[in-house]
This record gives C-alpha cells, structure tokens and sequence, in this order.
C-alpha cells in the first residue's frame, strides 16, 4: 500500500448516505465534520438537495472533487458507491457500514468484492464495519463518535469501534491527546501492518498503539514493526487468547506452539511492547510519548513514604529493570544532606517531613550517579508539602540531568496542578507506584529494542533436491504424516543421525543390528500411530539375540492397538550411550497468521507435561536460536549442573538453525518435531523425527 497520508488529511470529504435524520449514522458523521474540519463537507445522497445546511449532490461524479469518501448507505449499496468512488477518481475511502465479512457468505462475498474494486481502483481503504477515522491536525472526525480526541503524539488503531469511542472518553478526562485514531474493522483492504509503516514514518507520531483481536498476515506484520521500532515504538494490546491453535495440532511441537504463544514470540522479536490490558497500554503508550529512553536499567526511587517506597522496589524487582547501587560518592553526599532518620539507599526515604527541597537535593544526587539511568519519585501528601511546588523542581531535575523520570504523587484533588506541570515537559504521573514503574519498564525495553542489531539468518550449504526428493517420495508412499523412514530429510540439512535403517522383516532386522553393536533401539515405523512410546511400539537396549522376536512383537502391538494403521517396518537404530546427554526436543509448527514456529526445550516423552520450551517465529539467526537455549529453565543442565559434562551448546543453537531454514525452504512442512535430539559433549543426534506434510505445496 502507497503512501496513506492523503487519507489523514483531505481537502474535501463526501459522506455517501449524508442525512439530517436524528440519530442516524449519516447525521452524526455529517455533524461531526463540520464541528472542526476545515476543508469542504460534500453530502451525497439522490433524495436529499440539502443536509444539515450544505448542499447536497446526486452522487460522487455530479458533486466538485473530494479526497476522501465515506460510506454509510447499506451494504449492496455500499459495495456500488465504492465502485462509484474509484471511477470518481477518490483514492480513500473509509466504510462504515456493516453487514460484510462479520455476517456470513453472503456478506463476505460482497466484502471481496470490495477487496476486488479497491484493487482494480488502487483505493486506500478502511473498513467495512467501521466507526470511522480521525486526524487531530486536520481536524477531522470521519466517525460517528461522540467528539474528535484531544491533539497529541500517538496514534491509536483499534479492531473494535467501542473500545475507541470509551478510549476517547476516559482520554479527555485525563488529558491524553492523539494525532490519527482508525477504527480498523473488517480490514478487508487496509490492516494494522499499513498503518504501523505509515505512522512509523510520521515524524509527528511518537507512539504507535493498538487494540487487536487478530492480525492478518503476521509475517507482514513482524516485517513492518521490526523495521519501525528501530525509531517508533509500538504498543499493542492483544485480545481474543486462546488454546485452539494448540488442540488442533497432532505433534508435540503443536500441543506447545498455540496461537498465543505465537503471538507473544512474533511480537518480541519484533520490538513490539504488548501491554496485558487497557491499563497498561496507556501507561506505556504515556512514557513512550513524552520521555526519552534510558542509557541504562538503574533505577533510583526517592520517596517520603516507606509503605509506597517498598511497592515501588518490588515493581523494580518484578521488571526487567534494578535497583541502582549509588556510588561511595553518592551515598556520602546523601548522609550529609539527609536528616539522621532517612534512608539514604536506594530506595531513598527522605521520610515524612521532607520539604520540597529535600527531594529535589535527593533527587538531584541520585541522578548524577553514573549507575543511575532513571529515577522514579513516589510522594504521599503531607501538609509541608506542596505538590505543584514539587512537581517544578522534578522538571527542573530533568531538565539539568537529561535522565527520564516517572513519578507517582499519590492522592485525589490535591494533584491537578502538579499533573499539569508534569505533563507540560512529557513526565507521567501514576497514582499507583507499580504503574510508573511500568511505564518505565516499556520505556526501558523501547531503548533497548532501538539499539538492537537485527540477526540475519544464516545460509547453511545444505542439500536442497535430497530433501525436496526426500519428501516427495515419502508423501507417495505413506501420505501427509512422515516418520523415522525419513531421517535422511534431517541429513539432508546436515543434522546428525544415528546410524540405522528401516527393516520390514526380522532377519534383515538382525543383518542391520548386526552392523550395528551388541545392542540397538528398534522402533515401529508407521504414519497412522504419532507417539509409539504410548503403545510400546520403542524398545531400548535389544540383544542380538532378541531382535527378530522384537521384530514382531513390535508388529503384533500395532496391530493389536490399530489393526487398520499403515506398518511400513521398524526402525533399527544404533544404541546410543546417554549417560552424560540430555534428551531435548527442536520442532516445528505452521501458524496461520505467522508462519513456521520454532520450538526448543527439554525433550523426551513428557515434553508437554514438563512445559520447558522456548519459541520463536522462523527465520531466525545465530543470536535468537542461541536466546531460546539461554531462555528454558533446564538450561543450568545443558551447561553442566552437578558435575556432569556441560553439552555442545554451539551443536544446538546449529541445529534450531539448520532446522529453521529447512522449514522456511518448504512451506509444505506443517509440523516437524525432532524428540529426543539428544545433546552431549560430542554434539547433538536427532534419535526420532515425525512430520505432517501438506502435499499440495511439494
């Protein structure tokens, strides 16, 4: 999509279903744009010559040229004024009406037919199912909400209509301003990854924020917030969690790899801050907007209120923030300008009857400490203590330390003027201390997504025909599920294997054992039974002598637990000693919205029940993969915990690699787990491999 700033700021607006009926959509919208818009207001509707003092006209082709029309007429009549708007030449459109994509076949075959004129036309457009659109600078209000928003730095996209318009609401009460506000609703055309690249390069957004039920192409989505977090921040709220994507999904790396999982690991290595609720979107979205991000994680906390100063030390210790450690120099001139009483450490109690310039002296010492990346001051009222007094010499602090501060005055009445003053040079105040230190933490975690170096995949030279060939032949043979008969697709792509072969007889089980050492594994090799584990389709440790009548035991428990389950053989594989390895899982699964799914973590057959796993959205390089092993709490093990030989950690973070560019080659691999890749001193062995495969994409 082109550049969308046109859409924020027309010269001439039509209403297409423009009205002076009470309480119709048409009115509103029509009101609402004479209220502030400067340009000029072109009611369209054939059975009206007038609408609330302007005149009307017939349709878009009879009336002067417009920049933006906005549909309110029913739905049929909606998809044909669209089609009028294109050959008018208008390039934005914004639909309001419902009745589309929300409402069944039929509404969703007019919303392609939308999608379809808006591609013919080259149209920029919002909606259907709509509240509308707003532009503070312009002074446009292209909804049919209550009023415009106050003018400010953020711009605020939402899936839903009601959650702007109670926004807006508690907004103005408490002086949030905005510059764009899109009601997003169906997205048949326009979706949130357009307007995140357009107001990233707006210079007068400082904070992208959303409301969000689902993203429609998640890959499209990372792509364009990865790039503007470099330089914008943004914050979204994501509704609508569910486990649905997890039961759906046959293979381990499915059952842990669910849609919310999905959204929380695209969405952080995107640079994107997800706020948990309505709360916490404005906290950060108010941080974002009027400071500057810290150099560094050290907190100082001044307070005259122990109960608070021991909230807000705990809020420190729960984010990804600390306490800062004051130098000798530090904790010297405090013990010398602080009475006897107070607590001259960090947190910093300057207690009770402190005036307002025993804060700004606190205050002032702790922000010139080198340890110090920003302070968050917390005050109780008290009848020594003015609080619009206060809130000046904390801007002045600011201003001669150039560190980011977050306060919270605590009380009612007595903080009107001191917010003010406050809000004037960017700094938020909270009533509750654990909220200002959460709008530092995503203040903290913008800067250091800003200073982040993107980590580029890596090529491996691996043998792409092998594996392409690999799963041809075995979709031929077996169907979309794929087992230990294909170990060679692994190999392909240079992840080691234990030397074995498939056998489909008990002597040519014994021949290959034989080659193999006095002991061997042997596995039941079928597409139609996922965990063998579960049925006793895995022996361990077989004797020579004993893998003939494995061989058909093997066979005989397949029949028994299945009697219609395709058997291509067993799997003899060589006996691994396991004594100084651990057993993980690296695996696979397709998101719908996002794409391939990575997933590392402590393996075996209670993977899901010991739930120790990292995931990240593939592609991804050396830094991410080598972050997912870091990030499970079974990591201590991998490095060596009570004695034991720390594993080949290098061998790991390889195989996620080699395993997440064999996934991103081919679309048609749904799931891929590899359980157990047993890691040990001397490396990885990838011990069994299942895939699902969705044979239309070979």
């Amino acid at each position: 999509m082109g550049d969308l700033s046109p859409l924020f700021d027309p010269d001439a607006v039509a209403v297409i279903g423009a009205t002076d009926r009470d309480g119709s959509v048409g009115r509103a919208i029509t009101e609402n744009l004479q209220d502030e818009f400067d340009g000029a207001v072109v009611p369209v509707n054939p059975s009206r010559e007038e609408v609330l003092g302007l005149p009307c006209v017939q349709s878009l082709e009879a009336g002067p040229p417009v920049d933006l029309a906005v549909v309110v007429v029913p739905p049929d009549a909606a998809v044909d004024a669209v089609r009028d708007a294109g050959r008018a030449g208008v390039e934005n459109v914004v639909v309001i009406t419902a009745g589309f994509g929300e409402t069944g076949s039929e509404g969703a075959n007019r919303e392609r037919r939308l999608r379809e004129l808006a591609a013919e036309y080259e149209l920029s457009l919002v909606g259907p199912n709509s509240l509308g659109i707003m532009s503070t600078p312009a002074g446009l209000n292209a909804t049919f909400g209550p009023e415009i928003a106050r003018e400010g730095s953020i711009s605020l996209m939402s899936q839903s209509g009601a959650f702007i318009t109670a926004v807006l609401d508690w907004a103005s009460e408490q002086d949030v301003g905005f510059r764009h506000v899109v009601s997003l609703g169906n997205k048949a055309v326009l979706d949130e990854s357009d307007f995140v690249r357009a107001w990233g390069s707006d210079p007068e957004t400082d904070v992208v924020i959303g409301y969000l039920e689902s993203i429609v192409d998640g890959e499209s989505f990372l792509e364009a917030t990865r790039e503007v977090t470099t330089d914008t921040p943004v914050v979204i709220v994501k509704a609508g969690r569910t486990a649905a994507g997890a039961k759906a999904a046959s293979s381990h790396t499915g059952a842990i790899a669910g849609s919310e999982r999905a959204y929380r690991a695209g969405l952080a290595q995107a640079g994107v801050i997800r706020a948990e609720s309505v709360q916490e979107l404005f906290d950060a979205a108010r941080a974002l907007s009027g400071l500057t991000p810290p150099d560094s994680d050290g907190v100082a906390v001044v307070t005259n209120a122990g109960g608070p100063g021991v909230l807000t030390t705990d809020a420190v210790g729960d984010a990804d923030l600390s306490i800062a450690r004051f130098t000798d120099e530090t904790s010297a001139a405090l013990e010398a300008s602080m009475p006897a009483e107070a607590n001259t450490h960090n947190p910093i109690d300057v207690i009770g009857d402190a005036t307002v310039e025993r804060f700004e002296t606190a205050l002032d010492l702790a922000l010139a400490d080198p340890n110090v990346g920003s302070a968050v001051v917390v005050s109780a009222p008290t009848a020594v203590l003015a609080y619009e007094d206060l809130a000046a010499a904390i801007v002045d602090c600011q201003r001669r330390h150039g560190k980011p501060i977050v306060t919270s005055l605590m009380g009612g009445s007595r903080t009107g003027a001191a917010d003010r003053v406050l809000r004037e040079a960017g700094i938020p105040n909270y009533f509750d201390p654990a909220r200002a230190v959460g709008g530092l933490d995503a203040l903290s975690t913008f800067g250091r997504t800003r200073k982040r170096t993107l980590d580029e995949p890596t090529r491996f030279d691996v043998d792409e025909e092998r594996a392409r060939e690999i799963l041809n032949r075995a979709t031929e043979r077996s169907g979309t599920q794929l087992g230990v008969e294909s170990m060679d697709l692994l190999e392909a792509y240079g992840i080691p294997t234990p030397p074995g072969s498939v056998v489909t007889g008990p002597d040519e089980a014994l021949a290959v054992a034989s080659e193999l050492g006095e002991e061997v594994v042997m596995k039941l090799v079928s597409p139609d039974i996922s965990h063998k584990s579960d049925i006793g389709g895995v022996a361990v440790g077989v004797a020579l002598e004993d893998v003939p009548d494995t061989y058909e035991t093997l066979l005989t428990r397949a029949r028994n637990y299945q009697p219609d389950a395709t058997v291509l053989g067993v799997q003899v594989q060589e006996q691994l000693d396991l004594d100084d390895s651990t057993e993980t899982i690296v695996g696979v699964n397709r998101d719908p919205q996002f794409g391939p799914l990575l997933v590392f973590g402590l393996g075996g057959i209670f993977v899901e029940v010991l739930d120790d796993t990292a995931v990240r959205v593939a592609p991804i390089g050396r830094d991410e993969a080598a972050s997912m092993v870091e990030e499970i709490r079974a990591n201590p093990l991998l490095r060596g915990a009570r004695g034991r030989e720390p594993a080949d950690i290098d061998a790991i973070v390889e195989t996620i690699q080699r395993l997440s560019q064999l996934v991103t080659t081919f679309p048609a691999i749904l799931e891929l787990d590899v359980n157990p890749l047993v890691a040990g001193p001397d490396g990885v062995q990838a011990i069994d491999l299942r895939v699902t495969v969705d044979t239309e994409k070979l």
